[in-house]
């Protein structure tokens, strides 16, 4: 710890000192309890293994030049957790157990929030599953809920730069009205093809269409998308999303800064109109494109025309960063201090 460099991390896993557990068992959930090992014993049967009962969340702490502790929008974590969890039939995480071990554990843990201006943060991964054994198809009677976190540093290495996705129609990340708007492992699982296809190709993320009619835009495989036009900031409407609380943060500021907001279907052939895009995420905050290549269809849509973030991206991006460390404001009730 005494030797750790917090300019250099990356965004791996990393043992810290203590992770936070409570379980469901008899109708109600167990008091949050710490724990130093990061080892978890679960019944072979358990319906999280064959049945794909698990849904995780990702936030993240800041350590400001006050030297003060803040979580950015842990509440909106909470309600997006349990809404994963009524969207696959787990039981139902309370949204103040939830906030008790997140806070818990970034408290027990706190000597890894990063310096202020390290580049770096705490990032916090709440995770839910299902433990009892079964065989049968339905829901799990017990669960178990476990929040550890550790200091890393960006999600993309190239950090705030432009990058390129892709699209690729051969792959779908979840249906209309499937599972796409619930942070449920599944949904991962199935953009992994295409994700290492992509990263192999030199590309940072797969853009995927609608899965219907592969005419609109969805998301990117790790975070939404969005682009901007004449002060306008758009982003996909799509019963496959994922509500992205850092999208919905961005959408408040641009309104704040001005802009008008369109939330809406994006059909594919608007890139080609986009002064600036990106994808956006707890993870990476934003990551602007740079250029988006439609392979099957041998399109290619050049956004930044000298390679460089869009002046509108670069100034959501700061503004954002200002807020989770402290520098601007919280006028939206979106900080937690510790």
């Amino acid at each position: 710890m005494e030797t750790l460099d917090w300019s250099k991390l990356s965004f791996t896993y990393m043992k810290t000192d203590f992770n936070v557990r409570s379980y469901y068992k008899d109708g109600k959930w167990s008091a949050p309890e710490a724990t130093t090992s990061d080892k978890v014993e679960v019944h072979m049967a358990a319906t999280s293994l064959h049945y794909g009962q698990t849904a995780f969340e990702g936030l993240k702490a800041f350590r400001g030049k006050d030297g003060k502790v803040r979580i950015f929008r842990m509440r909106d974590n909470a309600e997006r957790m349990l809404s994963s969890c009524r969207g696959i039939l787990m039981a139902e995480l309370p949204i103040e157990l939830f906030e008790e071990t997140v806070l818990k554990a970034v408290k027990l843990n706190e000597r890894f929030v990063p310096p202020y201006e390290s580049g770096a943060s705490l990032y916090i991964r709440p995770v839910i599953f299902g433990t009892s054994e079964q065989v049968g198809v339905k829901p799990a009677d017990e669960y178990a809920f476990i929040v550890f976190v550790m200091p890393v540093g960006p999600y993309f290495k190239e950090g705030f730069k432009t990058t390129s996705v892709v699209i690729y129609r051969g792959y779908d990340r979840a249906a209309p009205h499937g599972t796409g708007t619930y942070k449920i492992g599944g949904n991962y699982a199935a953009g992994m093809v295409a994700g290492e296809r992509a990263h192999h190709e030199g590309y940072s993320a797969v853009l995927y269409l609608d899965a219907k009619e592969k005419k609109y835009i969805d998301e990117c495989g790790p975070a939404n998308f969005f682009g901007i036009r004449n002060n306008i900031y758009i982003t996909p409407q799509s019963t496959s999303i994922l509500p992205s609380i850092t999208n919905k943060s961005l959408m408040q500021l641009a309104l704040d800064n001005g802009m008008k907001v369109e939330q809406r279907q994006v059909p594919e052939e608007e890139l080609e109109t986009f002064e600036e895009a990106g994808m956006c995420g707890t993870a990476a905050v934003i990551s602007p494109i740079n250029r988006v290549d439609d392979v099957e269809e041998n399109k290619s849509y050049v956004i930044s025309k000298d390679g460089e973030p869009g002046s509108i991206s670069t100034k959501l991006y700061q503004q954002l960063r200002a807020i989770q460390y402290g520098d601007a404001p919280d006028t939206h009730g979106w900080v937690t201090i510790l």
